[in-house]
């Protein structure tokens, strides 16, 4: 479900028409994340790292309002959820683009999201038999220790989708430390909802 924000009377007016009217209305940000206690209990519980980390960080999302605006034929859009578009690796060293349904619930996830994510590894096609504008969309290089990233973009594609991206996990001490890019589009937030969304997730991790 979703509702169209009025435009005219919202508080983002000025900044909307503004940021709108950019080739590139993306901003992003590279920042490190402790995933220490998030990759203890996946190790603990025997599911896939990736999977809870990335259920997290939907949680987190869902949480913050401006990740769920996305602009539709120049409207703002409000949806009650978003979701992830993943891309999923391939062991002949391509990826496919995957639609994974979020829900509250961990187990509920992660057992949809392995269904999603065998068929995305066992097939050729790049990109999923469904997905929408409400998702996110999600990548992974667990190979780089990157410090900052830029994203792929066709400028005549109007794109309000967030991208998050995430890094190498690796060992400071004791801790266990990942690179995560967020993208956003200016139109429909700024640097303070992407501080929410860090903040927010680096609870979730550390729970």
């Amino acid at each position: 479900m979703k509702k169209k924000i009025d435009i005219n009377t919202w508080v983002r007016k000025d900044h909307f028409n503004f940021f709108n009217t950019f080739e590139e209305p993306f901003f992003g940000v590279t920042v490190d994340v402790d995933c220490t206690a998030s990759y203890k209990e996946a190790k603990n519980i025997g599911v896939s790292f990736f999977l809870l980390y990335l259920h997290k960080s939907l949680l987190a999302a869902n949480t913050i309002e401006a990740f769920r605006y996305r602009i539709i034929e120049d409207e703002v859009w409000l949806f009650d959820e978003v979701h992830a578009s993943a891309t999923i690796n391939r062991l002949n060293g391509t990826f496919g683009f995957s639609y994974i349904d979020f829900y509250k619930d961990f187990n509920e996830f992660n057992t949809q999201a392995k269904i999603e994510m065998e068929k995305v590894e066992n097939g050729t096609g790049l990109f999923p038999s469904s997905s929408g504008e409400n998702v996110i969309h999600y990548s992974a290089l667990p190979w780089l220790n990157f410090k900052s990233m830029s994203h792929a973009r066709k400028y005549s594609f109007k794109d309000s989708c967030p991208k998050i991206s995430f890094g190498q996990v690796r060992d400071e001490g004791e801790r266990k430390i990942m690179a995560i890019s967020i993208h956003v589009n200016h139109a429909l937030m700024d640097g303070f909802h992407v501080s929410q969304f860090v903040d927010a997730y680096q609870k979730l991790l550390n729970s």
